[in-house]
């Protein structure tokens, strides 16, 4: 009989539900405190997740559940560049 794959579950910051990673997105903050949209999953930091939506990122925005997690104010500027991102990599 074959071992079941344990699937890695990660929580939104925007919707808040728990989803697989392989759906979410990571937002990472590197050691230099630079913040950016993490597509492979595999830059070093402290990362976060949201899902691949724009609503999402602005649910985040909105109740500053990024912000939190990384313990730092992000400016808009960043909000504005993930939104992009997310606008040409989304499924």
């Amino acid at each position: 009989m074959q071992k079941q794959k344990k699937i890695p579950m990660r929580r939104c910051n925007g919707c808040n539900e728990q989803k697989p990673k392989s759906e979410l997105v990571r937002v990472v903050k590197s050691a230099e405190g630079e913040i950016s949209l993490d597509l492979t999953g595999k830059k070093p930091g402290r990362g976060a997740y949201i899902c691949r939506s724009v609503e999402c990122l602005q649910k985040a925005k909105k109740s500053h559940r990024i912000e939190r997690a990384f313990e730092t104010a992000i400016p808009e500027s960043v909000y504005m560049q993930m939104e992009e991102q997310i606008k040409e990599n989304g499924s």
